[in-house]
């Protein structure tokens, strides 16, 4: 959200003041809020997480595509804008209101909210049920306004802050540059969620190398240059540094680009663990893998997995391959439920267990879900491991 907020404002034609900065973020933060309170409430009613209706891959390639048009309109390339009547009518209407596009703002949180953040955490989870069982909308809905606000509030200092940047110069020309940085890098995280992990460690690859040296990275330092010019050239150059390392793992056929090191200096890579999942889709299959663990007094897991959920692939990172969870887990039955496509049987296995979206994790005994121990949303290994060692 913060480059998406950060881009809005520091686009605007002329800079903005302190107080127009506050309110176009203001709005923004509002206008999320509002989305947040309604898909939650209407969630709680059908029993369906309404962000993952918008995770399909045109509604992800469409918004990606705005992004790169939006950040190469920060590049200075073109300007973009609506039909000379209507952009009449809203600068008339932004006139009277002082605050910059409004409506443009207000539209980008709306947006904002049911594309970034489809995944479920524990407090959103908690409200999203508490609406779906006891069918107070009024509660339920401003719980989870009053969350979205509390998230948001980072957003309104970052947005009131980007005010104080100098507003004329070459400096305000790099801003820009660095916000449509950011812009694509959205755009990366976006089709990250559809795309194969090896491509996109060509995207983030290609960003990192290419957009230091179109900044001048590269470039030939003056004896005019000051400290804090050759500071940033330094951040530049490592983050050329980082790039390349990046397309290092690209030539070897993929790896972790949280550390683009590893298995350098060794002869044979070192070998990947994981926890051996078996793949389930309906509550048929799972209810026969459950007979078969209670007659073999064993532990079953569940997780919920999807695609485009970014905390189920932290959690297939750090915790599903960590050797230690690997280890505990070999005498425990893992099953993992991928509900990428949202159909009809994944939406039905949800609806049993009240799961409003992935990433969840459930542990049964003796044919029975220890409640106690669910996991909804992310999570480390160290913690994960205390549930597992108390659902045996």
């Amino acid at each position: 959200m913060i480059p998406i907020l950060s881009g809005i404002i520091v686009g605007q034609k002329g800079g903005v003041s302190t107080k127009k900065a506050l309110i176009m973020s203001i709005v923004f933060v509002l206008a999320m809020s509002v989305t947040y309170s309604m898909a939650g409430v209407l969630a709680g009613y059908f029993g369906e997480n309404l962000q993952v209706l918008f995770q399909t891959p045109w509604v992800l390639m469409v918004f990606s595509a705005i992004f790169v048009a939006l950040a190469f309109s920060m590049f200075g390339y073109y300007e973009i804008q609506l039909p000379s009547g209507l952009q009449s009518k809203i600068t008339n209407i932004s006139n009277k209101q002082e605050g910059g596009n409004l409506i443009g703002v207000a539209i980008m949180g709306f947006l904002s909210a049911l594309i970034v953040g489809p995944c479920v955490a524990p407090p959103l989870a908690g409200a999203l049920i508490y609406i779906g069982q006891t069918g107070d909308a009024v509660l339920g809905g401003l719980s989870l306004f009053v969350l979205s606000l509390g998230m948001g509030a980072p957003l309104l200092l970052v947005g009131a802050g980007i005010s104080k940047l100098p507003k004329a110069g070459g400096w305000m020309d790099n801003v820009k540059y660095v916000f449509g940085i950011l812009m694509l890098a959205v755009a990366i995280y976006l089709l990250d969620r559809i795309i194969t992990p090896y491509v996109s460690l060509i995207l983030w690859a290609s960003l990192f190398t290419l957009s230091p040296i179109a900044m001048g990275v590269l470039n030939s330092l003056t004896s005019t240059t000051v400290a804090w010019q050759r500071m940033l050239k330094g951040i530049g150059l490592l983050i050329v540094i980082y790039g390349v390392l990046l397309w290092g793992l690209v030539a070897r056929g993929g790896g972790d680009m949280l550390v683009p090191l590893s298995g350098y200096g060794t002869s044979v890579q070192a070998e990947k663990v994981h926890i051996a999942f078996e793949k389930i889709k309906s509550s048929d299959d799972l209810d026969r893998v459950l007979a078969k663990a209670q007659s073999n007094n064993q532990v079953v897991m569940l997780d919920f997995y999807a695609d485009w959920c970014i905390s189920c692939k932290e959690l297939e990172r750090f915790v599903f391959s960590n050797v230690t969870v690997v280890s505990e887990m070999k005498n425990v039955i893992a099953l993992q439920a991928d509900v990428t496509a949202n159909d009809a049987t994944d939406k039905a296995l949800m609806a049993r267990f009240n799961i409003i979206g992935p990433p969840g994790i459930l542990f049964f005994k003796d044919g029975v879900e220890n409640r106690s121990q669910r996991i909804v949303g992310e999570i480390n290994a160290q913690d994960f491991l205390k549930h597992l060692n108390n659902s045996k």
